[in-house]
């Protein structure tokens, strides 16, 4: 299938406009027609090879929502048709301890959209068939592709540690990520506290869930309170002032990919069984229940349309930070 795709064809390079050769799908993948997908800061990390391991040309683009235009063999041809999103995991092997045991987003065999694949930065994306989300009724697909990247990263620490609809619970961060972050832990019943350092958006952040506001600088005055606080920044913070926050037994869940070391001093851990934990998107379970949370509580992204041509405009944005709190680029590519 002959596909429009948006590439950038070194670090750093403005996306182009090009035709690729899209593969037949293999015996578990469906082919997706892009509608709708949302711009993340992961995709900006992949074009300026941050992390280390992009290839080029790269198609960014990981949250991605369209209509199933064809399957492989050994897929039910009736999904011919159903609206899906896919996030930064396309596949996984499916027969591994973790596949089986329901953490396939650790699966040594993962597949990321955008790691050797083209991304939804194009007419069609291939994914495998449980990395395929079915949208539930009462979603808008024009808003969801953010919920299968950014939404999932925020929504797995609830269900797959654990935490309880009684827990005091700290979003550090009022941004892509913080803002969907505020609104799940608002609906899972938890106390909401945003931090942020930027107390303008306090009422926002009311909106979006949250009980109350501090300011980043007031954390140390709320030592021992919280049972979890989610770390959305992607920035050094003052670790001991963070970990003093927590109570006994609390958690500090790092999302921000910080590229520095975190400095951590043992006795706030071992004095009170505090830990640190972190985790990479979730697994098909989590993305579907994470879906029907969102349809039965109206939880969505707040998102800006631009059409796709205008991907670099939305980029440069993003790299400024001009935009609340999502970009979504539609079709046609």
């Amino acid at each position: 299938m002959q596909v429009t795709v948006w590439q950038a064809p070194g670090p750093k390079a403005a996306l182009q406009r090009a035709s690729a050769q899209l593969p037949e799908p293999g015996l578990d993948e469906v082919v997706i027609e892009v509608e709708h997908c949302g711009l993340c800061h992961s995709d900006l990390s992949m074009i300026d090879n941050a992390w280390g391991m992009s290839r080029y040309p790269l198609v960014p683009g990981h949250e991605a929502v369209g209509r199933v235009v064809a399957v492989g063999s050994d897929v039910d041809s009736a999904l011919i048709g159903q609206r899906r999103g896919v996030g930064w995991i396309s596949g996984s092997c499916r027969h591994c301890p973790l596949c089986l045991g329901g953490t396939g987003n650790l699966c040594a065999s993962l597949e990321a959209t955008i790691v050797g694949r083209r991304g939804g930065f194009a007419s069609h994306v291939l994914a495998h068939q449980d990395w395929a989300i079915p949208l539930p009724q009462g979603l808008d697909p024009a808003a969801a592709g953010p919920l299968f990247c950014g939404g999932i990263t925020v929504f797995s620490p609830l269900i797959d540690e654990g935490i309880s609809p009684t827990a005091r619970v700290a979003v550090v961060g009022i941004g892509g990520l913080g803002h969907l972050a505020l609104q799940f832990c608002r609906a899972w019943g938890c106390e909401v506290t945003a931090i942020t350092t930027n107390l303008s958006k306090a009422e926002e952040a009311r909106g979006f869930g949250a009980h109350a506001v501090l300011g980043l600088d007031q954390l140390a005055q709320h030592s021992g309170h919280f049972d979890l606080i989610i770390n959305t920044v992607n920035h050094s913070l003052d670790w001991p002032v963070v970990l003093g926050a927590l109570a006994p037994l609390g958690r500090l869940h790092q999302l921000g990919a910080v590229l520095e070391p975190l400095s951590i001093p043992a006795f706030a851990l071992i004095a009170t069984r505090r830990s640190v934990t972190g985790s990479p998107t979730s697994s098909p379970a989590s993305l579907l229940k994470m879906v029907e949370l969102c349809s039965r509580h109206q939880i969505v992204p707040q998102v800006e349309h631009l059409p796709m041509d205008r991907i670099n405009e939305a980029i440069d944005r993003l790299r400024r930070g001009d935009v609340r709190y999502r970009f979504v680029l539609d079709a046609p590519a």
